[in-house]
């Protein structure tokens, strides 16, 4: 049995486990309500601006611009696989990865060439040990402040590799902000940009929103498809960044209570093991004073 000095060991850090986890917790609680405003805030832009050049696109079709056209034969695919720095944060982490390693899997057959750019030293670290090729990384964005121009800059070069033919499709992979309970991994398609989804619309003779643009649609596209990826990027990383401290603050949370719960165990445990050496100290005394007589 453990002595009570050994207990009194444990419940000191138990004790300091939980301070800890409760200070980490109140940190991603303060970064949640930041990262979350501007996520809410540029939900509906980045919405309304994927559906209008949607159905420009659709309307103008593929031959408008080589970024809606999709390749004949796919032999090179590019990822965006949107991880956290820091670990600490449950299980969130693990599902992007492996949502990235599914859809690599599901490929697996077709003879595909991926390669990467790393948001997060996470999905680095996962793609140097399965030995993938990274073509660029980015480390301290996710989690911390970050601006548009960190999209533009790697949403430029996707668009440039997408056109030299470098790479036949791009994809992101991100974390999708459901709930504070919920942090979905998400894949989408980047390039070729696809249609937008009418739902059968057109079909069931539904109204189809009509856009009037000045100067012509096809002028439009040269700016607005390129920057359409921008906005995508930019909205999965604020997506992923929220996810993140979402599910840290959860974690942190959890690993509190289970504190909490540890120290009533660990107390009781003390108060057992104290007592039985009160009663020891007394049957010692009363065997002694037994014995005088």
């Amino acid at each position: 049995m453990a002595t009570l000095k050994d207990i009194l060991l444990k419940i000191s850090a138990v004790k300091k486990t939980r301070q800890i986890t409760k200070a980490m917790n109140m940190v991603a609680a303060s970064r949640l309500r930041g990262a979350q405003t501007s996520m809410e805030a540029f939900r509906p832009y980045a919405g309304k601006f994927s559906e209008v050049l949607g159905s420009l696109a659709q309307r103008a079709g593929e031959e408008a611009n080589p970024l809606l056209v999709p390749r004949e034969e796919v032999k090179n695919v590019h990822v965006v696989l949107c991880t956290s720095d820091r670990g600490l944060c449950g299980g969130f982490n693990v599902n992007l990865i492996e949502k990235a390693a599914a859809f690599m899997k599901e490929k697996a057959d077709t003879g595909i060439d991926f390669s990467f750019t790393n948001f997060g030293k996470k999905g680095r670290d996962w793609c140097r040990k399965e030995k993938l090729q990274i073509d660029n990384e980015h480390l301290g964005v996710v989690g911390a402040s970050f601006g548009f121009n960190t999209a533009a800059t790697v949403g430029k070069n996707l668009v440039d590799a997408f056109l030299e033919g470098t790479y036949d499709e791009v994809y992101v992979v991100y974390a999708e902000f459901a709930s504070m309970a919920r942090q979905l991994p998400v894949l989408q398609q980047l390039l070729p940009i696809p249609p937008i989804e009418t739902g059968g619309a057109e079909e069931a003779g539904a109204y189809m929103p009509e856009h009037i643009c000045e100067p012509s649609t096809d002028s439009l596209f040269g700016d607005m498809l390129p920057r359409n990826v921008y906005v995508q990027i930019y909205s999965a990383l604020l997506e992923t960044s929220t996810s993140e401290h979402a599910a840290r603050m959860m974690s942190m949370d959890n690993a509190t209570k289970a504190c909490s719960d540890m120290l009533e165990n660990l107390t009781l445990v003390y108060n057992k093991a104290r007592q039985a050496a009160i009663t020891a100290e007394l049957m010692d005394i009363v065997g002694g004073a037994e014995a005088l007589r």
